[in-house]
């Protein structure tokens, strides 16, 4: 085994293994900081703006839900956090608040 391992190498290697705890304490904070950069913050950038999406709705707005219906505000409710979404002159949707993706300009309903 001397042969291919110098004693001066193998005693070196000892010592450099008590600096591994640093080096992994390091890269342990690095992950954590592109973590929270690239996973955490832009994910809940997206929550605070939904969540002033839904507050912000108001009867007539034009709406798209996340399944992909267009639609007229007729009616909120503020207690149980549903909203009716007419899509036409007769037909009538009942949806959860959180179910609104976007607030569409006024007038996108009839280009459609």
């Amino acid at each position: 085994m001397s042969l291919f391992i110098s004693n001066a190498q193998a005693s070196t290697g000892a010592a450099a293994a008590g600096g591994g705890t640093m080096q992994m304490l390091i890269m342990l904070a690095i992950f954590g900081l592109v973590f929270y950069f690239l996973i955490y913050r832009p994910q809940a950038n997206r929550v605070k703006e939904h969540k002033s999406l839904m507050n912000a709705m108001a009867k007539g707005d034009e709406v798209l839900t996340q399944g992909g219906l267009v639609g007229k505000i007729v009616k909120i409710s503020e207690d149980k956090d549903f909203i009716v979404i007419s899509l036409n002159e007769q037909a009538e949707v009942t949806v959860q608040k959180s179910s609104v993706s976007a607030v569409l300009p006024k007038g996108t309903m009839k280009s459609l």
